[in-house]
């Protein structure tokens, strides 16, 4: 299930304090994003146990229990993490994984809250979460009767909420001030095939590990943690991002021509992210109307023609990387006029190098 309306990890504490009090919530989100700490956040917030249940980890007579005989006749009992006399928080993740038995076992606990003969004390609160089946996470269609039963949300990764939370949490510098130049590598979508994707949990296994490892963390090492953790790409950039906050190596000093672009092949993910900084650093200096611009963006812009054949004699990839169009459209777009010049003037200005 998805929706276009959404909200954010600052939104959700006070949607479920309205409504998870009085109606069983169902949080849909991508992996990673924070929906089980969120939750286990709120019960804490109301002085309330949280006893969560997994779905994929479930049969129906977990819930239920096995019948016992008491006075001549047959009982279910209910598990005694369930069957409590105090209210709690019943969390109940990655329900729409769970078979269909199981789901079919928590109609009455979400909608009568009740069990058997057990019913939640007054003052408990029914929250499930799950993954959509379009994150190539296990997930099964829900059936109508349970759906219906349920106030259905959907979170979404913010990255501005994340922050907020991560400089009181204790998340590695590097991380944070990472995320705050790129806000748009907190998250990707997760992939098709095994591997490594972004997500909040992804960035704060990271920040666990650099704080574990220390300050001697070698260049090698760290490539290691960042593409065991994140989506290659954005792995590739924040290990190019730590090299220039060791070495003091930014684009800046490349524009101003006290240093030039990396050549050695160990430096390839210190290229990539210069690439991407040097596009960033066009799209805000360059004017949208080259006639309009100050004398500044005319230097600018002869100055990057020359930095991209530059680019171009160490690789063509990268290069064409800084002139190519940002898939997400998050970064912005470089300006026609500037397109239009660099495709002219780079043959000659190639040759003339020759």
């Amino acid at each position: 299930m998805e929706s276009a309306i959404t909200v954010t990890p600052a939104q959700l504490p006070e949607l479920l304090l309205n409504v998870a009090t009085v109606r069983p919530i169902f949080v849909w989100g991508a992996p990673g994003i924070g929906k089980s700490s969120m939750v286990r956040a709120f019960a804490e917030s109301l002085g309330l146990d949280c006893v969560t249940l997994i779905g994929t980890q479930l049969a129906p007579e977990d819930l239920i229990g096995v019948p016992q005989i008491h006075e001549g006749r047959s009982r279910f009992c209910p598990p005694e993490s369930i069957a409590r006399d105090q209210p709690y928080c019943l969390f109940l993740d990655e329900l729409n994984s769970a078979s269909p038995d199981v789901q079919k076992a928590f109609y009455s606990l979400i909608l009568d809250r009740r069990i058997g003969g057990y019913e939640l004390p007054e003052g408990s609160v029914v929250i499930g979460a799950g993954n959509r089946a379009t994150d190539n996470a296990l997930a099964r269609p829900m059936a109508s009767a349970l759906a219906n039963r349920l106030v259905h949300v959907h979170l979404r990764a913010d990255v501005a909420d994340w922050l907020a939370w991560a400089v009181n949490a204790g998340i590695h510098q590097w991380v944070v001030n990472y995320l705050t130049e790129r806000p748009d590598h907190l998250w990707s979508a997760a992939p098709k095939v095994e591997e490594a994707f972004s997500t909040p949990r992804s960035w704060h296994m990271l920040s666990d590990a650099l704080h574990s490892w220390g300050p001697v963390l070698e260049d090698e090492m760290l490539r290691v943690l960042a593409h065991g953790t994140l989506t290659p790409a954005h792995a590739s950039g924040f290990c190019g991002w730590a090299k220039i906050v060791r070495h003091e190596y930014g684009v800046e000093e490349i524009l101003k021509g006290s240093a030039s672009w990396p050549r050695e092949p160990e430096d390839r993910d210190l290229l990539y992210y210069l690439a991407e900084s040097f596009r960033a650093r066009l799209i805000k200096g360059l004017p949208a109307d080259k006639n309009h611009g100050s004398q500044a963006s005319q230097e600018l812009g002869f100055r990057a023609k020359a930095l991209l054949v530059q680019l171009a004699e160490i690789s063509l990839e990268v290069a064409q990387l800084v002139l190519a169009e940002d898939e997400n459209g998050d970064q912005g777009t470089l300006p026609s006029w500037f397109l239009v010049e660099a495709a002219r003037d780079m043959p000659r200005l190639v040759a003339a190098r020759k």
